[in-house]
């Protein structure tokens, strides 16, 4: 069976993918932000990598499949660019608030008035507001004395290459506009082309002995999750080939070099069998809700406040705690903010087109 019989509907693996990959990220932090360091991590001295940065890889290669099915399913700008906003924004900016106004409020060595007027905050809110600078880390008098310092958020790393990965694609399909007649195809080859430029690179830095860029990386498996959508017609879904690529890529682990390349190679494959062959009570998942983002996006700063409440707290005892309570944000973003968010796309969409409409020169995109 080929990706393509698969892909209608929502009947696969995606929001428990996503669930365990924001708690991986979670877990690979606890080591830092219990003891002050990372290398403590179980992958990564062995691996070269830890089981947070496959997660990271895995939310794009994600992203780039199911944000491209999105875009050319609906095949409109205005819907896409309304459908990303709401996915994002909305729960974003209400954790910047909850960590300004409550969390940075009640952890501050500052007074009140200081803190407020402090030009730390202000660089905060700024770059709460402008992600594509970059994300903001540090709020006045806040986590200065917890054993990894006083960074507030650094899960939001990740965050301005994803919207720069929506932005590129939008823009691709909306330069297309000028040649309707081979837009669509123009698109895929387009898509196709960045993932292989990008894997070109990634490995020419890997083999020269120089550290990939983080954009260049990052482009690399989101494409590649788009190119495996683009391609869903002639990608099919084998069991014996899924249980080779594991045997070599588990193999491959007893040597960092080899690893790298075969991860690199086969990791998508190995997410998208995952992602749609197993059934049965996994699929029970998808009744709960989609909480990996609100997951993702408080898991930090509630490991941060365990670290501060708790000075000496273990590793284990960090991620027990932080992830009890991180499930409790991300189960109130879901359901009180983030679905809500999403219904008013329509609203969005139309009040949008309208407008647009209002422009003699104004066309569908």
């Amino acid at each position: 069976m080929k990706i393509a019989n698969y892909t209608e509907g929502r009947n696969n693996n995606f929001n428990l993918i996503r669930m365990i990959a924001a708690y991986a990220v979670l877990v690979t932090h606890s080591f830092a932000l219990a003891i002050g360091t990372g290398n403590a991590e179980p992958l990564q001295n062995t691996l070269g990598m830890t089981i947070g940065s496959i997660a990271v890889d895995i939310f794009f290669l994600t992203s780039g499949f199911l944000v491209t099915a999105s875009l050319l399913t609906r095949k409109n700008t205005i819907e896409f660019v309304w459908a990303r906003v709401l996915r994002i924004y909305p729960a974003l900016f209400t954790m910047h608030l909850v960590t300004i106004l409550g969390l940075g409020l009640f952890f501050t060595t500052l007074s009140w008035p200081a803190y407020f007027t402090d030009p730390v905050l202000h660089k905060y809110l700024l770059k709460c507001i402008a992600l594509f600078t970059g994300s903001p880390y540090e709020l006045p008098g806040v986590f200065a004395h917890n054993p990894y310092g006083a960074t507030v958020n650094s899960s939001l790393w990740t965050i301005p290459y994803e919207i720069t990965m929506y932005i590129i694609l939008a823009a691709i399909w909306a330069c297309l506009r000028a040649i309707p007649r081979y837009r669509l195809q123009a698109f895929k080859f387009t898509a196709v082309s960045g993932a292989a430029l990008s894997g070109l690179l990634v490995f020419l830095a890997y083999f020269n002995a120089t550290e990939t860029n983080h954009f260049i990386w990052l482009s690399f498996m989101f494409f590649t999750g788009s190119t495996f959508f683009i391609l869903q017609n002639r990608i099919v879904l084998s069991r014996p080939v899924f249980f080779i690529l594991l045997s070599a890529l588990l193999l491959a682990s007893l040597n960092r070099h080899a690893f790298f390349i075969v991860y690199a190679a086969t990791l998508a494959y190995l997410l998208f069998y995952v992602a749609y062959i197993p059934s049965g009570i996994v699929r029970k998942y998808n009744r709960l809700g989609d909480y990996s983002y609100g997951f993702y996006i408080y898991a930090f700063p509630v490991q941060q406040s365990t670290a501060a409440l708790l000075p000496g707290v273990s590793v284990l005892a960090m991620v027990i705690i932080s992830s009890a309570v991180t499930l409790l944000f991300a189960m109130l973003s879901w359901h009180f903010l983030e679905k809500h968010a999403l219904r008013l796309k329509g609203h969005c969409v139309n009040h949008t087109k309208r407008l647009l409409s209002s422009f003699p020169t104004s066309k569908s995109t």
